[in-house]
């Protein structure tokens, strides 16, 4: 299956919601608890709530949408599209986005996870660095979606991963 741009967007949306959200709850449970098992679960059950929530928001949402296009198309057409192509094309884009939207807000969430998954020291730290890679490289990403500047998005995106850090962690939450 070829990635089509509409795609790409939402593997960035829920890319960013995965590592950031995630992020902020493994950066907050690692203030409280030392314990990697108690940040693993905490931040495992934000990402399953958040691919959820993304996946289930985005199939009412873009149902909305695509939906309010085809009662457009209908109009001048003085006839109702149900059950033709053009209908099965807008439910397959309808779950298509919806899934791809889901899966990468997951596949996103386990990035700042993994390194308290495999590994035994300077987890959070790691964890940090590595959400701040993976965001520089959907920035590229991103760039290159919309034929600008790679390192200009790149910085983008490093940099609201940079805030994010901050905020969370000056919230002085400690144990």
């Amino acid at each position: 299956m070829k990635l089509k741009i509409e795609h790409g967007r939402y593997i960035i949306l829920g890319s960013i919601d995965g590592i950031l959200a995630v992020l902020g709850v493994v950066i907050g449970t690692s203030h409280v608890a030392d314990d990697p098992s108690i940040i693993i679960n905490a931040a495992f059950g934000g990402a399953v709530a958040l691919a959820l929530t993304n996946g289930v928001g985005s199939y009412l949402a873009e149902s909305a949408v695509e939906y309010g296009k085809l009662a457009e198309l209908e109009k001048p057409l003085l006839r109702s599209l149900a059950c033709t192509t053009i209908e099965k094309q807008t439910k397959q884009k309808i779950w298509s986005d919806s899934i791809f939207h889901g899966g990468a807000s997951f596949l996103g969430s386990m990035v700042p996870i993994m390194p308290f998954l495999l590994l035994d020291e300077h987890m959070l730290t790691i964890s940090i660095i590595l959400s701040i890679a993976v965001l520089s490289i959907l920035g590229m990403y991103s760039g290159k979606l919309a034929k600008q500047s790679l390192i200009k998005h790149s910085a983008r995106m490093v940099g609201l991963g940079i805030v994010i850090v901050v905020a969370v962690t000056s919230l002085g939450l400690e144990h």
